[in-house]
C-alpha cells in the first residue's frame, strides 16, 4: 500500500473519493493547525473557532462526497475558503466600519522587523514591539486583520487572499494598505513605538 503522506492533495481527494477514509484524515492532519490558527485568529473565541473548524471539515467532506470538489491542486485555500464563509455566515450581522488616516507617508512596518542576534535590552524591546503590533492588529477591522493574518501569517499572495475572500486583489490590496496606515494611526494615539532595534 502507498505511504499516503507522500500523495499530494488532489491524489488523496480521488482516492477518499474512491472509498480510502484514511486518506482523508492524511488531508486533515495536513491542513488542521493551519486553518484552525486562520480560524481562531479571526473569530477570536475558541468555543465558535471550534464549532467553525468542525462546520469546515463536515462541509468538506461532504463536498468531496458529492464529487463538488474541483482539482486545482490548492486544496488548503479550498478549505480556507470554506472556512472564510462559514465565519462570514456566523458573523453576517455584525459590520465594521474602516476607519482610514489621512497620513501621507506609508512604510511596511510588519515587514521592517529584522532578526538578529542583539543584547539582552535590544531582544526585549523588539519583543515587545512584536506584542503590541500583534495587539494593534487586533483593534483593526475584521476584513483587514483577516488580510494581515493571511498575509503576513500564512505567507499568502495576494492573488490567494482574494480568491480566498471572494473579493478582487485590488481591495486585497487596499485591506493592506488600510490596515496598515490604521496600525500606524492606532500607535500614534496610543504612543506606541514599532521601531525595532
Amino acid at each position: 500500500m502507498q505511504n499516503l503522506i507522500q500523495l499530494t492533495d488532489d491524489q488523496l481527494v480521488m482516492l477518499y473519493s474512491s472509498g480510502n477514509s484514511k486518506a482523508f484524515d492524511t488531508l486533515l492532519s495536513r491542513y488542521q493547525d493551519k486553518l484552525y490558527a486562520y480560524i481562531n485568529f479571526i473569530v477570536r473565541n475558541r468555543d465558535i473557532s471550534d464549532d467553525i473548524f468542525q462546520e469546515t471539515f463536515v462541509k468538506a467532506i461532504i463536498t468531496l462526497q458529492k464529487g463538488g470538489y474541483t482539482s486545482t491542486g490548492k486544496f488548503g485555500a479550498w478549505l480556507t475558503r470554506i472556512a472564510h464563509n462559514l465565519i462570514i455566515d456566523r458573523f453576517r450581522q455584525e459590520r465594521n466600519d474602516n476607519t482610514v488616516s489621512n497620513d501621507a507617508q506609508e512604510y511596511d512596518l510588519l515587514n521592517d522587523a529584522r532578526l538578529a542576534e542583539n543584547g539582552i535590552e535590544e531582544v526585549l524591546i523588539n519583543e515587545q514591539t512584536l506584542k503590541d503590533v500583534r495587539g494593534l492588529v487586533n483593534m483593526l477591522p475584521d476584513n483587514q486583520r483577516e488580510v494581515v493574518f493571511m498575509r503576513y501569517y500564512q505567507n499568502l499572495s495576494f492573488k490567494e487572499i482574494a480568491e480566498i475572500t471572494g473579493v478582487s486583489i485590488n481591495t486585497a490590496l487596499g485591506r493592506m494598505r488600510y490596515a496598515l496606515i490604521n496600525i500606524r494611526k492606532i500607535a500614534l494615539e496610543k504612543h506606541i513605538s514599532l521601531i525595532m532595534l
